[in-house]
């Protein structure tokens, strides 16, 4: 699988110092999972945050709090934790990447002929804006723009805007100057993951009508 598209070094550089969101870290570890190249980014950017920590001043620790940290350990109920293997999404018939392994994926609720979309929870972090969409091939999703960065990463299936081409393993970065109108392409459906870290803009009519579904 080729890979054209990848996250920038800011998205990077933001995943690697946790100044990244729960939503978009999710979908560029989505990304990860498939991309050497973006693993092999990301270590570097996670060096240099590791140096500079190694150069800062220690603080000083409070005397006893290697003990209450034992006791809070102590304390804790002890449990069995069994890593959820690989899974199927319903209506997909495509393996959930790792990295969704703790998520809830949502119904799929319509939004049009021939789209769909899901609702991606994230363990402790119940605002972030995350989703699956699945578009019929050939599909003209609705036209938008976005308040914030959107992070999109192609599962299955491709997508076309008048930026380029999208492909299985490729991410698009979408800021708030970008206003398009993706196509799915005509040889077979398409499911992508996204998060939001603003809002979508939805344009026209059938922007209007879908708003207070998707809610964000």
């Amino acid at each position: 699988m080729t890979i054209n598209h990848h996250p920038s070094d800011e998205t990077l550089l933001r995943l690697a110092t946790g100044a990244l969101g729960a939503g978009p870290a999710l979908v560029i570890r989505v990304h990860l999972e498939g991309c050497s190249v973006c693993r092999e980014r990301l270590t570097r950017f996670e060096a240099v945050g590791g140096t500079i920590i190694d150069e800062m001043r220690l603080a000083p620790l409070a005397a006893d709090l290697f003990g209450r940290t034992m006791e809070r350990l102590e304390s804790m109920p002890s449990t069995l934790v069994t890593e959820p293997g690989p899974r199927k999404q319903p209506d997909l018939g495509i393996e959930l990447p790792h990295a969704m392994r703790h998520c809830e994926i949502g119904p799929w609720r319509w939004l049009g002929p021939g789209f769909k979309w899901s609702k991606v929870k994230i363990a402790g972090s119940p605002h972030a804006k995350v989703m699956m969409l699945k578009g019929k091939a050939g599909l003209y999703l609705p036209a938008h723009g976005h308040t914030g960065m959107e992070f999109m990463q192609i599962l299955s299936g491709s997508l076309s805007d008048e930026r380029s081409q999208y492909f299985p393993g490729d991410l698009d970065e979408a800021d708030d100057e970008v206003n398009h109108r993706p196509v799915v392409g005509e040889k077979s459906d398409c499911v992508c993951l996204a998060a939001l870290e603003g809002d979508t803009r939805l344009h026209g009519f059938l922007g209007r009508l879908l708003r207070p579904i998707v809610g964000f």
